[in-house]
């Protein structure tokens, strides 16, 4: 893999060309491919979390549907850039009334990210849908649909998907690894896939950005790629605030967060996870995931993040005396 690149090639490359070649979503693959197969298919809706897949189904529909004349009959609009209702006026509409070339009787309009319209824009959408369903459907992908309003869901087939699992990643991450003569550790693909909380596009990214350091990827090389908190580094300080030993703990946090350049937050789920493998009891465990929690709610909103971490390491002191959870914490 080479370390200057072209990446809308890079990612061409590796895209999806069928069905057949995309991982997980079996269910919601089978209910498309078969509307596809049969020339006709309805407005739908894609929701679910970032990188698993919506975009690339999207992309696949047309091109089963158009063949070659695929980008003559497909537009593909991002919301979060354009997202008035003047967009929707204009290019949609300038879109949907002409008719499709070729033997399918549509075109298909792509409006990623849609729950970013604004209220106006999908009330303008709402009757859009309506007048042009003859000459055009419309795919939407959004990660919350509960931001898509009623009238525009029930016009449309929703498709909710699910993030990737592990072994649905490995088959991607085996595939390009072997394309590109790139050697994972299986410790390495743990890290990258606990980096990438399942969005198969973050760990394609952090792949590449590896590979271009060396093409042998070890789970040290991730960690400097990703630049988040290590684990090991995370439990010393917790082992420190469980002892005791509030000094230490403070400076050992400190120095997690100004030498590595680690954010309050990043720091705050490297804790939560690290939480459930100390060598504690359940119920303590429970308790203190929750005082993380309060913590990482009043650095969202807006609170000093080296005080808030400083009272976390306090309630974790607390823990290791007995006290948290009682009346007096």
């Amino acid at each position: 893999m080479a370390t200057h690149y072209n990446s809308e090639v890079w990612t061409e490359k590796y895209r999806p060309k069928v069905f057949e070649d995309m991982v997980g979503q079996e269910e919601i693959l089978k209910r498309v491919k078969s509307l596809v197969d049969s020339f006709n298919i309805p407005h739908l809706l894609f929701a679910g979390p970032a990188g698993v897949g919506k975009s690339t189904l999207a992309l696949i529909i047309v091109k089963e549907l158009f063949g070659e004349s695929w980008r003559e009959n497909y537009l593909e609009l991002n919301a979060s850039d354009e997202r008035g209702i003047d967009v929707v006026r204009q290019k949609v509409k300038d879109f949907a009334r002409t008719k499709a070339l070729g033997d399918v009787p549509f075109k298909v309009i792509f409006l990623d990210e849609a729950d970013a319209l604004t209220r106006e824009a999908q009330q303008a959408l709402r009757r859009t849908m309506e007048n042009y369903t003859s000459t055009c459907r419309f795919v939407m992908s959004c990660n919350y649909s509960s931001k898509i309003l009623d009238p525009i869901q029930s016009r449309a087939v929703v498709l909710r998907f699910q993030l990737l699992e592990k072994k649905d990643v490995k088959k991607r991450i085996d595939l390009i690894a072997e394309s590109e003569g790139l050697t994972i550790s299986p410790d390495a693909f743990d890290a990258l896939y606990e980096s990438s909380e399942g969005d198969c596009r973050r760990i394609i990214n952090l792949l590449q950005a590896t590979a271009s350091i060396s093409p042998n990827i070890t789970p040290d090389l991730v960690n400097t790629i990703v630049s988040k908190a290590k684990p090991s580094d995370i439990k010393i300080v917790l082992d420190y605030a469980l002892s005791g030993d509030f000094l230490n703990s403070r400076d050992k946090l400190l120095d997690i967060m100004l030498k590595e350049s680690i954010s309050g937050q990043d720091v705050i789920k490297a804790i939560q996870k690290e939480v459930w493998n100390l060598p504690i009891d359940n119920s303590l465990k429970v308790r203190l995931t929750e005082k993380t929690g309060e913590a990482e709610f009043r650095l969202v909103e807006g609170s000093d993040e080296f005080i808030q971490l400083e009272a976390l390491i306090a309630s974790f002191i607390l823990a290791g005396e007995g006290g948290v959870g009682s009346k007096e914490a």
